[in-house]
């Protein structure tokens, strides 16, 4: 049974920095395609960065410069450092794991992925 625990969300001021992540276990962390996906209340779960199997990284465009994805096969880990953080990126941020991703590419669907952690909390202040 494959399990994905995130950690690192918390509450922080504006221009501040987090750093998410996402331990993975029972699976073949190596062959996922890994990514971060966040949902605020009433809004659907949205795209905010994936890396490939061979760690090509990927970003929603209102996160490109300030938020780095990235991962460590050897702890079957996958990060996200969040800088200048704004108050509009605070949501429930989820890990989620894409069995059929390819080397080099992603896919910034959520039914694409399949399996999903339970989710940590960001909250950035104004």
């Amino acid at each position: 049974q494959v399990q994905l625990v995130e950690s690192g969300g918390g509450l922080v001021q504006a221009g501040g920095s987090l750093r998410l992540s996402c331990v993975t276990s029972g699976g073949t962390f190596g062959t996922y395609v890994m990514a971060w996906f966040r949902q605020a209340p009433g809004t659907e779960r949205e795209f905010v960065a994936a890396v490939s199997r061979r760690a090509r990284a990927y970003y929603q465009d209102s996160v490109k410069g300030r938020f780095t994805i990235s991962r460590d096969n050897t702890k079957n880990t996958v990060y996200l450092q969040m800088g200048s953080l704004k108050p509009e990126d605070t949501a429930t941020y989820y890990c989620a794991a894409d069995r059929a991703g390819g080397l080099y590419n992603y896919n910034n669907e959520p039914r694409a992925y399949d399996y999903w952690g339970q989710g940590t909390q960001v909250t950035v202040s104004a």
